[in-house]
């Protein structure tokens, strides 16, 4: 799993009553390996108090959107390798 500013933001604006911090904090607990239970259970003070369901929340979503952001990096690389992407398309 990557760190992403942009997807901190974006889930951030998706989760009700979660800063910015508690969803970073979150995100480097998970890039370096730690469960979800033990996040919940002994880093409430990085997390700013957050439950196992948010937590898990956080941790899909940022899955999902590192899926997507593969997903379009192949999608344009296959599209360049075709001849067929044009700059319009790429600013996109």
């Amino acid at each position: 799993m990557h760190l992403n500013a942009e997807h901190v933001l974006r889930i951030t604006e998706e989760l009700p009553g979660v800063k910015v911090t508690q969803v970073a904090a979150t995100a480097q607990l998970l890039k370096e390996g730690a469960t979800v239970p033990f996040i919940a259970r002994y880093r409430k003070e990085v997390t700013g108090e957050l439950d196992e369901v948010q937590i898990t929340t956080i941790r899909d979503r940022l899955e999902q959107l590192a899926a997507l952001d593969d997903r379009r990096a192949a999608i344009l690389a296959s599209l360049k390798e075709r001849g067929l992407l044009t700059d319009p398309l790429a600013a996109q």
